[in-house]
């Protein structure tokens, strides 16, 4: 019995004892979710920790190789890419790697939203010849940025908050369709409707319901939307021999781009009408002020723009289309990606020639000194159908078209530089400035898995120049394109290039 209350003594002291230990243990805590999904703008949105603000991170690596181009942007139109030589690159790449921040909070105004995004690019550079005469054959090596070889360039492309129906910053225009320059393609260098690259902007949206809003905006016309202002009092055979019709004599920024939209987005597609106001502001005619100036010309554009959604060839097939018409205002329709002077090298079978070229220049206006601003007109569509062959391949097929019209006094202004300096061999009678660019291309895409996709994008590029057929200039040494000072003949000319792109969206 003694033995029996031991026992039970001992017991209830041990149990005491643990139970006392165990008394002074930590509990275990309630598992803190750190991140939490933020559900009301849609997937991939989490609240910042202690805030009411969610945020969404995104961005895209990518990889493109444009063949028969020294840019990826366009095609071989201009500069050592349009010389065809040995200084000309057959093939250019770009790597590149974009970061997007989007925050939006709920307040009792609606949402505050800010959206910022920005990419670091590396693009192959290129050669152009540094002789400083015929027997000095150096070259030197050119890229958007001195020290692109190791660093490439940082670019900011969105920067903006929207509020009650504003948006404040750096946007897309709302000039622009919301495919922009792409209805259906990859390649940049489409004419016949605004621009991708976004601009500093002050824009109010109203929204009507059911799919129908219209935007007022103020937006940066420097440097996006604005071509060139030529003196043409200022032209050098040198310029001339590049399609620059004058010396470039754009005065510093007075007012902004005035833009109105009207957008019907419904589920059978969307349309838009499109208006911008654009002032045309030159310097001076000579070094200093004293010397006078041209007085200011406001230009403007219009756009109509159209999309057609599920079409009966296929789920998800789509065709954009757009038209616009400009004067004075000639980058809303040869969108910035383009260039604004054209010369293109061929053969030629003339006798006499050396070789062929296709001179062509862009301008908002142009003018002598003495005299005032002529404005340039432009007109030109764009269009692209895509077609879904199965949920991982696409097919599509583009074009884009773009006209330059000078008017009466300004073609004067420019054959009479020409026929001068470059020795026209047609005379005035034979002279035209005008031009069309044209544009057609196939690009087909694969998908293997989300968010992943192989691009191939042929596309062919016309330019049609407006001189008289079998018209001669007599170009001077261009050492910087290894072009030889002698007679070439006055053609039309073309190009191809094939871009070649892998992207990882995320």
């Amino acid at each position: 019995m003694k033995l029996t209350k031991t026992l039970f003594l001992g017991s209830a002291a041990m149990f005491a004892s643990a139970t006392a230990q165990a008394a002074d243990l930590p509990v275990k805590a309630k598992a803190i979710e750190y991140v939490k999904i933020c559900s009301l703008y849609g997937a991939g949105f989490y609240y910042i920790p202690g805030t009411d603000t969610c945020i969404k991170l995104g961005g895209y690596l990518r990889t493109s190789l444009a063949l028969g181009s020294n840019g990826v942007y366009a095609t071989a139109d201009s500069g050592v890419a349009g010389a065809r030589n040995r200084l000309s690159n057959y093939y250019t790449a770009q790597s590149r790697a974009d970061l997007s921040i989007d925050t939006r909070t709920a307040t009792e105004y609606g949402v505050v939203r800010t959206y910022f995004e920005a990419v670091n690019t590396w693009t192959t550079g290129g050669y152009s010849g540094a002789g400083s005469s015929a027997t000095n054959g150096a070259t030197s090596y050119t890229s958007s940025i001195a020290s692109q070889v190791s660093a490439g360039s940082l670019g900011v492309y969105y920067a903006f908050f929207q509020f009650a129906g504003f948006t404040i910053g750096k946007a897309q225009s709302q000039f622009a369709a919301p495919w922009t320059n792409y209805p259906a393609n990859s390649f940049d260098g489409l004419p016949g409707g605004g621009g991708w690259e976004p601009v500093n902007q002050f824009t109010y949206t109203a929204d009507f319901g059911q799919g129908i809003s219209a935007s007022f905006s103020a937006q940066d016309q420097v440097a996006n939307l604005t071509s060139n202002i030529w003196n043409v009092s200022g032209s050098t055979s040198t310029g001339l021999a590049t399609g620059s019709y004058g010396a470039n004599d754009i005065g510093g920024s007075r007012a902004p781009d005035l833009v109105a939209m009207l957008r019907v987005d419904q589920a059978w597609g969307l349309f838009q009408a499109s208006v911008a106001s654009h002032e045309n502001h030159a310097a001076y005619y000579g070094a200093d002020e004293t010397s006078g100036h041209p007085g200011d010309k406001w230009g403007w554009a219009g756009q109509l723009a159209l999309s057609i959604k599920n079409i009966p060839t296929g789920a998800g097939d789509t065709i954009n289309m757009s038209g616009v018409y400009t004067n004075g205002a000639s980058r809303y329709n040869f969108q910035e990606y383009m260039s604004s002077t054209y010369a293109m090298y061929g053969g030629t079978g003339l006798p006499g020639a050396y070789q062929s070229v296709g001179l062509a220049g862009l301008s908002d206006s142009v003018f002598v000194t003495g005299s005032g601003q002529q404005l340039t007109t432009t007109y030109g569509f764009q269009g692209g159908y895509t077609h879904n062959w199965d949920p991982h391949w696409n097919s599509s097929v583009y074009g884009g078209w773009g006209a330059v019209r000078y008017n009466t006094t300004a073609k004067g202004y420019i054959c009479g530089a020409v026929v001068a300096t470059l020795a026209l061999s047609s005379g005035v009678a034979g002279c035209n400035p005008d031009f069309n660019y044209g544009v057609v291309g196939l690009v087909t895409r694969w998908t293997p898995v989300k968010n992943l996709t192989f691009t191939a994008d042929l596309a062919y590029v016309m330019l049609d120049q407006k001189y008289a057929a079998g018209s001669t200039v007599t170009l001077p040494l261009q050492s910087s394109i290894a072009k030889p000072g002698a007679a070439y003949e006055l053609k039309d000319q073309n190009a191809l290039t094939l871009l070649l792109r892998a992207q990882r969206n995320w």
